[in-house]
């Protein structure tokens, strides 16, 4: 199925993907004023609050977006973790769209999958370790970028000067702007003027790619795009504590209150820019469409045993070694603590998960493990504090070693989880505003879109179009 090219060539969609938003969060910083960009998208749409519909452990970003991609429910798609985008046969928007004789740029979505031959470029997230940008022109800055999300709590997995360099030339002819440099420079100046706020870079990452996504928005015209970042949905996870310390039981020392008591607000204020930037990108033709898939709550379910801690290999070959796992494999960080170690047969993945989950942290299991088939999936099973001089070893073995010569502690006390609720809004070029007080399904997104574009809605897809 193929329309006249030049049917709706003149309209096109942006769908900017603010990983887990929250729709509570969102309107009291825009009540207090913090917020003039979001103030201004929310009076030009029709705004709905979305269900993720699901429980847990079903509310987790990747399984999420995979609905909002392809209109299925995870009972269908059956997408579960990150990286695993890849399972999912169907087609999501962006092929129905590609399809349909229209152009298709996908900067940055989780757990993403494509048919090929695609009508424009798929950058997927930098998470995913199967599926790779459409154009080996993108891979300059996808490697960069998935090494920095994946690696960049850990201080034993440095760049090199000229990584940076290549990095910045490869930037430089892809839509680098000054006020991204200006950015830049200013965050260095403030981490070694203060010794702190390292984690603020993030942020940068979000500036930068945006020059990436306007520098391709502007020289191939899509008619349907997405822009995915993960910052603010981060610095809830780690930092509501120090947000509404009232409501945790575990505070937070002075020390990390001073430094982290406003890192949401910034993250919000920080997507704010953005919010700016798209408005002055798009022109009368162009649906902006924000979407956060999910939300955040405070964590309180491990408070009583002193917050939720997580542990992470320094190098994830260190940790196989010392467990005595000798056959081939590659390993790919995931989020957090997590991580997947690929075999080259299912016999050598059984082998190795018996090796692993015979590891102990001062005698009691520490992995948290699930094979399928030659792949395990797994991460430290362990989240209380541990004492510095906490053992690492294995059952009916003597073979010891201090854990924290193996692991590290990632950061702070995680504070932030999941909720099903998520923000929707649907700027059209009429700039209508409206408010939906019921909750809309997840599944609806997908066919709203291709409504928008005047493109049939596809047979699988559950749900109906909001327009």
């Amino acid at each position: 199925m193929r329309l006249d090219i030049n049917q709706k060539a003149n309209n096109s969609i942006i769908l900017l993907e603010f990983n887990e938003l929250c729709p509570s969060l969102m309107e009291r910083f825009i009540k207090e004023g913090r917020l003039h960009n979001f103030q201004r998208l929310y009076e030009q749409s029709e705004v709905y609050t979305t269900d993720a519909e699901e429980k847990p452990p079903f509310i987790e970003p990747w399984i999420q977006w995979v609905t909002v991609h392809s209109g299925l429910p995870y009972s269908e798609h059956q997408v579960f973790r990150l990286d695993e985008g890849h399972t999912l046969k169907s087609k999501r928007i962006w092929d129905i769209i590609s399809e349909a004789g229209l152009r298709v740029w996908v900067c940055g979505s989780m757990n993403a999958n494509y048919s090929s031959p695609l009508n424009g470029y798929i950058m997927p997230d930098f998470w995913s370790t199967k599926v790779t940008p459409n154009s080996a022109e993108l891979l300059p800055y996808f490697r960069f970028v998935q090494k920095q999300v994946q690696e960049h709590t850990n201080d034993s997995a440095p760049f090199s000067r000229g990584d940076y360099l290549r990095f910045l030339g490869f930037m430089n002819s892809h839509g680098l702007s000054l006020d991204t440099i200006a950015a830049i420079i200013q965050q260095l100046i403030r981490e070694r003027i203060t010794k702190r706020y390292r984690w603020q870079r993030a942020t940068i990452a979000d500036k930068l790619q945006f020059d990436l996504f306007r520098s391709y928005y502007q020289k191939f015209r899509p008619q349907f795009s997405t822009f995915f970042i993960n910052s603010t949905a981060h610095f809830q996870h780690m930092y509501w504590r120090n947000f509404e310390q009232d409501k945790f039981p575990v505070k937070p020392s002075e020390k990390e209150q001073l430094e982290y008591e406003k890192a949401i607000l910034f993250g919000y204020q920080e997507m704010d820019k953005l919010i700016a930037n798209f408005l002055n990108l798009v022109d009368s033709n162009t649906t902006l469409i924000l979407s956060t898939a999910l939300s955040q709550q405070p964590c309180l379910t491990y408070e009583s045993s002193g917050g939720k801690r997580l542990y992470r290999p320094r190098k994830f070959e260190n940790v196989l070694e010392f467990a005595g796992v000798n056959s081939k494999y590659i390993c790919s960080p995931v989020m957090a603590e997590e991580f997947y170690i690929r075999f080259e047969n299912e016999q050598d993945a059984t082998e190795a998960e018996q090796k692993l989950l015979a590891l102990e942290v001062n005698q009691r299991p520490m992995m948290r493990l699930k094979r399928n088939g030659k792949d395990i999936f797994g991460g430290c099973g362990i989240f209380e504090e541990l004492s510095n001089d906490a053992t690492l070893s294995i059952v009916n073995s003597e073979k010891s070693i201090l854990f924290f010569k193996i692991f590290y502690q990632i950061e702070d006390i995680k504070s932030g989880m999941h909720h099903p609720d998520g923000i929707l809004w649907i700027r059209k070029p009429s700039c209508q505003h409206s408010i939906h007080e019921e909750k809309v399904s997840l599944l609806s997104i997908a066919p709203t879109i291709l409504e928008l574009l005047d493109i049939p809605k596809a047979d699988f897809m559950k749900g109906t179009a909001l327009v």
